[in-house]
């Protein structure tokens, strides 16, 4: 049975960690406790899917989400001439001048600790049932998700506390654990994870989606250990290569026909490219997919005949249109330009002349037609519950574990012959042509045209050290190598003295 996570609530009798790591505010969900529940898996993982739920927020069109994208070349929200969306918080985001009052960085911190603290509730209940020891698998996974949580924490904030307990002592508040500490937390975590976790080789795939397997672990190690300098200082490239070979060689993964493919709401579930998703089923009141609603200009309800305006929102640079070839099928993804209807009628405004789309023009009051889109999530066969669609959110795709296993090659130089067979692999299933040599610019220039709004341009372009260096539209000067990481909210430092603010703040 397909796993609607957003539909199955946690029935716990403890309190969770809710907002943050410094709130102690208690939740309670039901009267159960573990020693009257979880006599059966089903029953454990109806508390497990809670954890789903959290995580999914992350990838979702939420705070977090829009940190991993906002600063880079790729995402940009302009305030609209019509006073719609201005919001200084995003603003100073995209500038790089975020500062520990940020509101979006604040919100973003309380979404990831409360997964953190979803998860901690979750992993102390399943660990203190009668039946933990046929609870094994569950409990890893479990516990994967919530290293998952402590990645994002990691990645965005550096120093973070470390908290693996379901309520904390008001008396005993927790410090700041430095970066490398979380990494070896969260690398010793998932290790251990995996071995009691199935392998997509090992369970029904259909009936199994989206639970994490070995290789959704796998998947996020390959990650850390490709950002591993950035994280520890010291670099990881060959442990990358060798949790990308063990995604590789479970067979169980390969490119899908087109990217479209994996965001497509008809064609996700059978996808033999998603690695890691979660479920999206608004009619069922079992999840949804919101970036149709926010990303699209509002003409585009009669393109797409939806049953909603499109906020016109969440837009893209001219600097990322440009990386793509003509010939490229990933293009066809982002808006640009004239508008026409899927017929190749123009589309036309309200004034009788055709929608034509531009470069954000002003960062704080732009027109409606300036800003490219980006169909990531795409309309076309997707289901929808008022502005709500039903395309699953993607986490991880083989053709990210392609690409890294490519990059760790490349930067061990020890095989760069296979990293650019990896690099054309990838390519050519766009119709992209084929390169010929590999450099690191090149490699970070094909992650950005692959995997544009998933996430993980920030991380790439730190990696890299594009996101110091570079400039583009309304970043027009270098950054500070502090602003590699977030400013701990004062919030938090606030309700916990015991926290100390990244350096730089």
């Amino acid at each position: 049975m397909k796993l609607y996570i957003h539909k199955i609530a946690i029935i716990l009798g403890l309190a969770i960690l809710a907002v943050s790591c410094t709130d102690l505010d208690e939740e309670t969900f039901g009267s159960l406790s573990p020693e009257n529940f979880y006599n059966t898996e089903e029953e454990a993982l109806a508390s497990v899917a809670g954890i789903y739920q959290q995580l999914s927020y992350v990838q979702s069109i939420g705070d977090p989400w829009r940190i991993a994208e906002f600063g880079t070349d790729e995402f940009i929200v302009p305030g609209r001439a019509s006073g719609g969306w201005f919001d200084q918080s995003n603003i100073d985001i995209m500038r790089h001048q975020v500062d520990p009052a940020n509101a979006t960085t604040g919100r973003a911190w309380k979404n990831i600790f409360q997964e953190i603290g979803t998860a901690n509730a979750v992993i102390e209940s399943l660990e203190q049932s009668p039946n933990s020891e046929n609870l094994t698998a569950i409990i890893a996974e479990a516990k994967a998700l919530r290293a998952y949580g402590y990645f994002y924490a990691m990645d965005f904030w550096g120093n973070v506390p470390l908290v693996t307990v379901a309520r904390i002592d008001p008396n005993d508040l927790p410090q700041t654990t430095s970066r490398s500490e979380i990494f070896s937390f969260i690398e010793s975590e998932l290790l251990v994870a995996a071995e009691d976790m199935p392998s997509v080789n090992e369970v029904n795939r259909s009936d199994y989606y989206p639970r994490f397997t070995k290789e959704s672990v796998y998947s996020l190690l390959a990650m850390m250990y490709l950002n591993a300098e950035v994280y520890t200082g010291t670099p990881q490239w060959q442990k990358a290569i060798e949790m990308c070979d063990k995604v590789i060689n479970s067979g169980g993964y390969h490119l899908s026909g087109e990217v479209i493919d994996n965001f497509a709401s008809n064609s996700q579930t059978n996808s033999p490219e998603l690695i890691s998703a979660f479920t999206n089923d608004p009619i069922s009141n079992a999840g949804n997919n919101q970036f149709i609603l926010y990303a699209q200009n509002a003409l585009d309800q009669l393109k797409y005949n939806l049953p909603f305006v499109p906020a016109n929102g969440y837009s893209t640079y001219q600097e990322a249109l440009d990386r793509y070839g003509d010939n490229d099928a990933r293009k066809e993804l982002l808006e640009y330009g004239p508008q026409t209807y899927l017929n190749g009628e123009p589309l036309l405004m309200d004034n009788g002349e055709q929608l034509v789309l531009i470069p954000v023009q002003d960062l704080v009051s732009a027109e409606d037609n300036e800003g490219y889109k980006v169909l990531k999530y795409t309309p076309v066969g997707a289901s929808f519950s008022g502005s709500n669609a039903d395309n699953d959110y993607v986490l991880t795709r083989y053709s990210d574990i392609l690409l890294t296993k490519a990059e760790a090659l490349f930067r061990l130089n020890n095989n760069a012959t296979e990293a650019l067979n990896l690099v054309n692999e990838v390519r050519n299933r766009s119709n992209a042509t084929s390169l010929n040599v590999l450099s690191l610019d090149i490699i970070e220039e094909e992650r950005a045209r692959e995997f544009i709004w998933e996430g993980h341009r920030r991380r790439d372009m730190i990696r890299f050290e594009s996101y110091f260096n570079d400039t583009w539209a309304f970043k027009t000067t270098q950054t500070e190598e502090y602003r590699g990481i977030y400013p701990i909210p004062q919030e938090q430092i606030t309700a916990n003295p015991n926290l100390t603010q990244n350096p730089g703040y």
